[in-house]
């Protein structure tokens, strides 16, 4: 199953719910995101369900699509958690997650244009597999952490690496408004291929191509992990980190990093997950 928010056609600054069914977005009456659907019982979701199917849709293509979750209480992101990652930057394979957070402001849709600050010019890209959770919990063993996954979405992970690289903490890198696309869908999990591939492509060329099996801590070890220390609720996120092939990582015929700049087009995609595809637009001041 997939679902998505959607933007009004008729007033883009309100959303909707949506389960995609054949080409086709069917609204689900009176939730206005997905955050929202996932908090109903499991009865209440397979009605709303029902009736979305019998009722008002538009063609797929014809979706404005939010980020699928707009306003989860929380955004956990793991760096460094891919093997050919940890090696493209010089770093020892970790003993534990490392974690670090994310707030709701910096979440856009899936197909939206993203601004190159005019502070920093060091912008990278990284392709991430989105974990949004279903069920509560606290202290999950990781045995039971898939009872408490609603699905998964694709992400990109936009970072501003001249902040970023000021301190040897990265959040000033990380939480720029508007700049983190999640979406287009949340997809129930029995649509993940294990080995599911992960890829960035810029204008047309691929630059990171890894399957997520690569993954140093599953997606069950990073529940049971954060679990540990926060009660997870329905909606939040956690992104799972990002494989080799990031523009930190590569230098091009020049010998530069080719960082993301105005006009580039970045297309983010999972394997059974579909497709962000992000412009990005140099800052007007």
């Amino acid at each position: 199953m997939k679902l998505a928010t959607l933007r009004l056609a008729s007033d883009p600054g309100h959303t909707t719910a949506a389960v995609i069914e054949e080409g086709r977005a069917y609204y689900l009456d009176n939730l206005d995101s997905v955050q929202r659907f996932l908090r109903l019982a499991d009865d209440i979701q397979q009605e709303v369900i029902a009736r979305a199917l019998v009722g008002d849709s538009i063609a797929e293509g014809e979706a404005n699509y939010a980020p699928v979750i707009p306003n989860p209480s929380k955004v956990y992101c793991i760096g460094l958690n891919y093997k050919a990652h940890a090696a493209e930057v010089g770093k020892e394979l970790p003993q534990y997650p490392t974690v670090f957070a994310k707030f709701a402001s910096t979440l856009c849709g899936a197909n939206d244009v993203v601004e190159i600050p005019s502070e920093d010019h060091r912008i990278d890209y990284e392709a991430e597999l989105a974990i949004v959770i279903g069920k509560p919990g606290r202290r999950i063993a990781a045995e039971d952490a898939a009872e408490h996954i609603a699905g998964y979405s694709v992400s990109s992970d936009v970072s501003m690496r001249g902040y970023q690289g000021r301190t040897s903490e990265w959040l000033q890198g990380k939480v720029w408004d508007k700049t983190n696309p999640l979406g287009p869908w949340l997809v129930t999990s029995d649509e993940l291929k294990a080995d599911a591939r992960i890829t960035s492509v810029v204008n047309g060329e691929t630059v990171q191509d890894s399957s997520i099996d690569d993954l140093i801590f599953s997606a069950n070890d990073l529940i049971a992990y954060i679990s540990t220390f926060n009660e997870l609720q329905p909606g939040d996120v956690i992104l799972t980190g990002t494989p080799a092939g990031v523009a930190l990582g590569r230098r091009n015929e020049h010998g530069r990093h080719p960082w993301l700049k105005d006009g580039d087009v970045l297309e983010t995609s999972i394997e059974g997950l579909g497709t962000s595809t992000i412009k990005f637009s140099a800052a007007v001041n």
